[in-house]
C-alpha cells in the first residue's frame, strides 16, 4: 500500500494511549484501532484534522506515501 500509517508512532512519541485520542477526536477505539493499522480506505479531513490537533502535529508525521514497485515501473516505461 502506497500510504502508511504511522499514527501509533506519533502517539508514542506524544506518550497518548488509544481511549484517549478516540475521545478526545470523537471515534470510537475501534475505528481508531482500524485507522492505526492502515486497514482504511480513507480518513476525513476533519478527523485528521482533530488527530492533529491533539497530537501537536503535521499530517506528514502521521501519513506517509511510500511508492508500490510497479509505480517506479511505469514512471520509468513512459
Amino acid at each position: 500500500m502506497p500510504i502508511v500509517v504511522r499514527l501509533d508512532v506519533m502517539m508514542a512519541k506524544r506518550k497518548v494511549r488509544s481511549n484517549v485520542l478516540a475521545r478526545a477526536v470523537g471515534v470510537t477505539e475501534a475505528n481508531l484501532s482500524l485507522l492505526k493499522s492502515g486497514n482504511v480506505k480513507g480518513i476525513r479531513f476533519s478527523t485528521l484534522e482533530a488527530i492533529c490537533r491533539h497530537l501537536h502535529c503535521q499530517p506528514v508525521e502521521i501519513l506517509e506515501w511510500v511508492p508500490d514497485e510497479g509505480a517506479e515501473g511505469l514512471k520509468q516505461a513512459g
